[in-house]
């Protein structure tokens, strides 16, 4: 971390990590804010993004175990708008180039495998969401409408027929408020987060925060998100979102695919809880089965034998998905130290976490640059980890 920081790759980052329960290691480095010179601090708030994702498929999974509705229901039984589908034809140049498809289910939204797409992904359909700002941004109206909006594109592919990383579990966001009849920020504070004890974590800033909240940088000259353009600037850290002016203070739109913010300690409650089962309280939020469930590999290989054309937070080859997370089916070809069945997964700022089940092991790592793909930070952490363990 602090040759990262030294070499002004990451304004500052934070790891903790706990073994069997227990806290084994602690550490932060560098500034959460350069311009008011602020240390990154083990209270400090970050834009969690992607690792978001878990999040919102434990509480789908909550429903799930209740019978409220299963995963192979149509997408179409709780948004209508998506009742009548259609997929870009192979080969497909522009968005009117279209056949119909099925309708995509609830485990293809949680698993990437619904034929949607992200704007930051090369294709037709993520251009069409670029072009819309179809990104589901913290003050981006509200999450009814979004999804409203998806669903009046096609699909990039008929469901099931590839994996690329998408909006999906944005729309099971949706999908939990119609069924619970709450708004996903209730929904996750009465059944994820006030259980776990994860006080500090919420869709906008929390209140009292003040200084905490860290400024988001990028290496890149424009928009950090728009990969597809994206290109080197002169400077390293530039200041991509300030507290004081960012859209996570002033939330209306819950983004269960990427918008909550929070602590390193609060999101260690979630990774504890995924390794464990149980909550610090010695509660649970599911069943031991249904969290083992979630956590298997659920294609029907790798990601990479899905032929995916995407961007993602994790490799592809021998690494699978499960619900919400990828998991580790060969550590060879991931070519990063690890064990069979790691559940991991990172977020468009640099974050990242996984469980190692295995080895009774949990890490959290923060830090505020986007785009996550900038450095290789994640497999490097993972092997510093690795080395130390006997």
């Amino acid at each position: 971390m602090q040759r990262y920081v030294d070499e002004r790759k990451f304004a500052g980052a934070s790891v903790l990590i706990a073994r069997g329960g227990q806290e084994v290691y602690f550490d932060a480095r560098g500034q959460r804010n350069i311009a008011r010179d602020l240390d990154f601090t083990r209270d400090t708030v970050v834009r969690l993004y992607s690792m978001t994702k878990p999040i919102t498929t434990l509480a789908a999974m909550c429903l799930i175990e209740r019978g409220m509705f299963h995963l192979d229901a149509p997408a179409s039984e709780f948004i209508p708008a998506f009742s009548d589908m259609r997929s870009l034809i192979k080969g497909a140049e522009r968005l009117d180039q279209v056949e119909p498809c099925a309708v995509p289910t609830i485990h293809q939204l949680m698993t990437h495998t619904s034929g949607l797409s992200y704007p930051f992904n090369p294709g037709v359909l993520p251009r069409a969401m670029d072009e819309g700002d179809l990104m589901f941004r913290p003050a981006q109206g509200n999450l009814a409408d979004m999804a409203e909006r998806v669903a009046a594109l096609p699909l990039a592919f008929h469901p099931g027929k590839r994996w690329e990383y998408s909006v999906g579990i944005d729309i099971l966001g949706r999908v939990i408020e119609v069924v619970s009849g709450q708004s996903l920020d209730k929904f996750l504070r009465e059944h994820i987060l006030g259980p776990l004890g994860m006080t500090q974590t919420a869709f906008r800033v929390p209140k009292a925060t003040g200084e905490r909240f860290a400024a988001l940088y990028t290496p890149l000259a424009g928009d950090a998100m728009a990969l597809n353009t994206a290109r080197k600037g002169d400077d390293s850290l530039r200041l991509a979102d300030a507290p004081g002016s960012s859209p996570f203070e002033c939330t209306t739109l819950f983004s269960g695919g990427g918008g909550l913010v929070g602590t390193i300690d609060d999101y260690m409650q979630f990774a504890e809880y995924l390794r464990s089962g149980m909550t610090g309280q010695g509660a649970r939020i599911v069943g031991p089965r249904t969290l083992e469930f979630m956590m298997r590999n659920h294609l029907p290989g790798d990601i990479a034998s899905m032929g995916p054309q995407s961007f993602a937070e994790q490799p592809m080859q021998g690494m699978g998905f499960g619900l919400g997370g990828a998991v580790v089916i060969d550590p060879a070809r991931t070519r990063a130290p690890s064990s069979v069945g790691d559940f991991s997964w990172g977020g468009m700022a640099s974050t990242f976490f996984w469980v190692d089940r295995a080895q009774d092991l949990s890490v959290v790592f923060f830090t505020q640059l986007a785009p996550s793909s900038a450095y290789p930070a994640r497999p490097q952490l993972k092997a510093l980890v690795q080395g130390t363990l006997t």
